[in-house]
Parts: structure tokens; sequence; C-alpha cells
């Protein structure tokens, strides 16, 4: 089977991705952990975009996979925009759901509110359980303080520019949901108007957690186009 590589959002985990991996029955799905998520050992520097793409290739180059279609979540999509722009001969075709791809001082800001430990123990305690268990054995509020740390610095000095979704020449598919109250429509048909190669879907009664996507519909809209 030829393979596929699913990346995970921003606080999540590979185990996220597993009900989509199950459906994509005609691929032989590859799914990893970022650097300090999940059961990943800690990063060694401060987590950032460019550092999360080189881990992403250096597993595509360990596992001697050839160019493969990657689909990320999230921040998981943003990695593999960077990835396709600055490793091409890895990215085939790639496909995006609910990523957040304008950011400057004030959107990073709005960001950085959500990920107060302190707020999310005393106001979401069941979410911050659900940390907890998802980044076991590290400790959930280290998670959230490098992530922190890793949009502060993309409020500051954005990864990817306008410059370079024009550069990507893969066949890309954008998926936003009608719902999704962290990214908006428009920064997605901005990007989706950039790229050369772009095909642009929006889910309807979709939020932006992945949790709480309809996987049947996400796999078919992915299958549609790499068939295509």
């Amino acid at each position: 089977m030829n393979p596929i590589l699913l990346l995970h959002g921003a606080l999540g985990t590979k185990a996220q991705l597993q009900p989509l991996a199950s459906l994509l029955r005609q691929y032989e799905a590859h799914t990893i952990n970022f650097s300090g998520h999940g059961d990943a050992g800690p990063a060694k520097t401060a987590l950032s975009i460019p550092l999360l793409a080189a881990q992403t290739a250096a597993y595509l180059e360990e596992h001697a996979l050839p160019p493969v279609p990657i689909f990320g979540y999230s921040m998981g999509g943003y990695v593999a925009m960077y990835l396709a722009r600055h490793y091409p001969g890895r990215v085939s075709r790639l496909i995006t759901l609910g990523t957040k791809y304008h950011w400057n001082a004030a959107t990073a800001a709005r960001e950085l509110k959500m990920l107060d430990a302190g707020v999310i123990e005393q106001k979401v305690p069941a979410f911050a359980a659900a940390l907890q268990e998802r980044h076991a054995p590290h400790n959930w509020k280290q998670v959230l303080s490098a992530t922190a740390t890793l949009m502060q610095a993309l409020g500051q000095a954005p990864a990817l520019g306008r410059e370079d979704y024009a550069a990507i020449s893969q066949p890309c598919l954008l998926m936003l949901g009608d719902r999704d109250q962290m990214v908006s429509l428009q920064e997605t048909v901005d990007v989706y108007k950039a790229l050369p190669q772009a095909q642009l879907a929006v889910l309807p009664g979709t939020p932006h957690p992945i949790e709480k996507t309809d996987p049947s519909l996400v796999a078919a809209l992915v299958q549609r186009f790499l068939n295509g």
C-alpha cells in the first residue's frame, strides 16, 4: 500500500488521528508524536515550526518513505506546509484541516490566553485531566508552556508568508469546518488563492476540535483528493 503521513495539532498526539487513519484503508498510515507530545521525548531546543518540520523529515528519511501525501490537522497542517516549502522532495500532496495560517502579535496573544494552565485547571478540569492523560509520562503543563512559546514566536515572525505559499507546487487541499472558532474562512481562502494548485472544502456543522469532526467525511474528501 502507498504510505500517507498524518500530523497532529498543538497539544495533541497521534492517537487523536487513529479514527481517520483506520478509514484510509487504501493507504499505509504513518503517525508521529511531535517532540514533547505524548510519549515522544522532550525537545532539545524550544519548539518551533522549523524544528517540527525537521523532525518530520527525519522520520520520513528513517523509514525510507518516498514523497508522501501528508495530512495535517491544525498546527500539523502548518508544519506540513512548511515541510512542502522547505523539503519539497518529501511531500507529494498536502491536505490540511483547521490550520491557522494568519499569525501576528494580536492573533498570538488571543491564542495565548487559552494556554493558561491555572485557568484550564479551574474552569475546564476535564480538559486538564485529558491533557495529563494524553501526554503522560510528561507534565502537560510543560507541553502547554512550550506551545505558548511557539505561538508567541509565530506572532512575532510567521514561519510562512504569501511568497512561501506561492512557491509550493504540490497539489493541496485545504479543509475548514464551518463552525471553527479558531480559524477564519478568510485566512484559509487567502492561502488557497496563493497556492498554485489548491482545492478548498468547507465541512458542514464542524467545529475546530478533531474529536468533533466526522472522520468518515474527512476520509472521503482525502481519498477523493488523492485519487483525483
